[in-house]
């Protein structure tokens, strides 16, 4: 079992206290927006015996498993995140493996550098994700009914709007939510931007439904992905409660502090809410137009007191123990690759003691025994 010692990344979007009010560590005043576990090549976590990639590669089947690398090839097939965010992130979507193989290769056949900023594909991977809420988290998943956007819409009684309003009350679900996307991501920028302005006057006047709307337009003003982000769902999760965002699945975390975890890719098509590419045609191939209800998950419980956050996903499986005072020891041995993660109080595991923030790989096949008091959240894979 390999203590990680793990990068945190300072995007511009973290949160400047949420990691570490965690760690109980002092906030450096620069945003600390995700701390990355795992063996992705970015950031891979470090261990005693070098980065966690380094002892994979030494000898894939002993760490990860003999089933895991039939499955999934000779690396973790998942990435697992402590992510707090105290500002917007992009408005995004992901491919599914065949749309990110054949981008992937699209885009190597024509050249495009691996590093270029317009690149799509940085991989043939898809990149299904969860994110579980460690305190109150607000995030956009999925496009809300059509009919009820329009309603949205129309009750800030900004002129330029009344078309979108009039397209999503007129015409089916999927061409109304394609047509409208479509015009926002393709409008001239500067009537767009002033749109913008009035939608997000208008918005803070309202408060209410439309609060997170303004905050949005306060971080990102004059982007069309303000507009963009008032056709989604907004969903407030509750600790312990999580999303699933599948492909195709229109997104954005906009607050709060999470556990996320994700097949280990960077394919990323943006929506708005960046100063980024933006590749609108290719977005537009790749989002489903379908409404729906975001779908908020809740762990189900074992008979011996794992908590499972049920997907549709083989290459990552989420799951928490919430381990009582005084409670018995747990056997948390595997024949597949794990990563445990302390997000309260302190757990033993194996020789290690675990504080809030702070994980260990257990390779497969692993004795792995955890006791202590507080919550501890197990990530591996099914194969």
């Amino acid at each position: 079992m390999d203590r990680l010692d793990n990068t945190i990344r300072p995007y511009a979007w973290g949160s400047t206290t949420a990691i570490p009010r965690l760690l109980g560590t002092e906030p450096t005043g620069e945003p600390q927006a995700e701390m990355w576990m795992g063996a992705h090549p970015g950031a891979p976590s470090r261990t005693a015996r070098g980065t966690l990639a380094e002892v994979i590669d030494a000898d894939p089947e002993k760490e990860l498993g003999a089933a895991s690398v039939a499955k999934f090839g000779p690396q973790l097939p998942f990435l697992l995140k402590l992510l707090g965010a105290g500002a917007p992130l992009s408005l995004q979507v992901h491919p599914d493996l065949d749309q990110a193989k054949e981008g992937h290769a699209d885009e190597e056949r024509r050249g495009v550098p691996a590093d270029a900023p317009h690149r799509n594909y940085r991989d043939a991977n898809h990149k299904p994700e969860l994110v579980c809420a460690l305190t109150e988290f607000d995030g956009l998943c999925g496009f809300r009914d059509p009919l009820r956007t329009a309603e949205l819409l129309d009750g800030l009684g900004v002129d330029s709007l009344k078309p979108y309003v009039d397209l999503l009350r007129a015409r089916p679900e999927d061409a109304a939510l394609r047509e409208v996307l479509t015009a926002v991501l393709t409008a001239d920028p500067e009537e767009m931007a002033h749109t913008v302005t009035e939608v997000a006057a208008a918005c803070d006047r309202l408060g209410g439904a439309y609060a997170p709307y303004a905050d949005i337009a306060h971080h990102y003003p004059g982007d069309p992905g303000v507009i963009a982000a008032m056709l989604l769902n907004h969903v407030r999760l509750q600790p312990g409660e999580a999303l699933f965002l599948g492909a195709g699945v229109p997104h954005a975390y906009l607050n709060g502090l999470s556990v996320e975890i994700m097949a280990n890719s960077d394919n990323v098509l943006r929506c708005g809410l960046t100063p980024k590419h933006v590749d609108v045609p290719e977005l537009l191939r790749i989002v489903r137009f379908e409404a729906g209800d975001p779908g908020v998950l809740r762990p189900e419980a074992t008979p011996d007191g794992e908590e499972v956050y049920e997907t549709p996903t083989d290459e990552f499986r989420l799951s928490r123990y919430v381990l009582p005072a005084g409670g018995t020891t747990h056997d948390l041995t595997l024949t597949t690759p794990q990563i445990l993660l302390c997000t309260a109080g302190s757990v033993r595991a194996g020789e290690h003691e675990l504080s809030p923030g702070t994980s260990v790989f257990v390779p497969a096949g692993e004795k792995a025994e955890v006791a202590g008091t507080g919550t501890l959240f197990r990530a591996t894979v099914v194969a």
